[in-house]
């Protein structure tokens, strides 16, 4: 076998110089970027969070269900046809009265939220019937929604005590409040008007703002914020702004598991064990 030509052998000199322009170019780069997904759950546990901590230009829809199903209908077809994510927070209690209402919000594929279980001030109860207020209400939902809650519980009237908010953490609950409520709830009969409603959503708009909504009303008369939702979304979208799907906030890797600890013997595996990727 005849050897190779010199002149087809690179030069050491050559090689070296190779190696040392690899090895400047690989200081350079920069390191891997990290996902820019949501952040765990346990990122947001130690106070009232209302805001999500993101500098994207998105919002989050949430809607409250505590008394009448009357605007769900309308809601749940104005974000199907739409295409905008939301959440939803019943309570308990509604989740019982009303439990084809709160199927009805987890088979058109949005996130379901916690709210309590009977809307008490949780600044005039003990801890004991807070934690009671908060699994009562997780059952509930379950049973309803038959489908896995999202780990967000919200306190009634948005009074969260910080001894409070450290108990629902230790649930595995993040506490979600809101940036800007509608307030569309008090209806005409208490001079709230569905421009208003519009204006208050849209005047909050700021990198992860919380919307607050509701699907009922105090006065039992028409839902506002059902009225509202359209042109809330179409002023969201001429903002250039996106919305946040808080299914998927927990993190990009399913399954996502709490790391609150349960005070009794779980009987829900999924109590421990949350998929939030849907």
């Amino acid at each position: 076998m005849r050897p190779l030509a010199a002149s087809s052998v690179p030069p050491r000199t050559l090689i070296v110089t190779l190696l040392l322009a690899l090895a400047t170019v690989l200081a350079l780069a920069p390191p891997p970027s990290r996902a820019t997904g949501p952040s765990p759950i346990s990122d947001l546990y130690g106070s009232d969070v209302r805001r999500l901590p993101t500098t994207r230009p998105v919002v989050a829809l949430t809607f409250n269900a505590a008394w009448d199903e009357a605007g769900i209908a309308d809601v749940l077809g104005t974000l199907t046809r739409l295409g905008v994510p939301a959440a939803f927070f019943p309570t308990g209690d509604f989740a019982d009265r009303h439990p084809g209402a709160v199927r009805a919000m987890a088979e058109h594929g949005f996130g379901l939220g916690n709210h309590s279980y009977s809307h008490p001030h949780f600044d005039r109860i003990g801890a004991r019937e807070a934690r009671e207020e908060v699994l009562r209400a997780d059952r509930a939902i379950r049973r309803a929604g038959r489908v896995e809650p999202l780990p967000f519980f919200r306190f009634p009237y948005s009074e969260a005590p910080a001894d409070k908010v450290a108990l629902v953490n230790s649930l595995g609950f993040a506490d979600l409040e809101f940036t800007a409520d509608t307030k569309g709830y008090l209806g005409a009969s208490q001079g709230m008007t569905v421009d208003r409603a519009v204006r208050r959503a849209l005047d909050a708009l700021t990198p992860g703002a919380v919307i607050q909504m509701h699907v009922g009303s105090d006065d039992g008369g028409p839902v506002l914020d059902a009225l509202a939702l359209p042109r809330i979304v179409a002023g969201v979208r001429a903002r250039g702004y996106g919305f946040a799907d808080l299914r998927a906030y927990a993190g990009r890797s399913c399954p996502f598991i709490r790391s609150g600890q349960l005070p009794h013997t779980n009987p829900y595996s999924a109590y421990s064990h949350v998929t939030l990727c849907a």
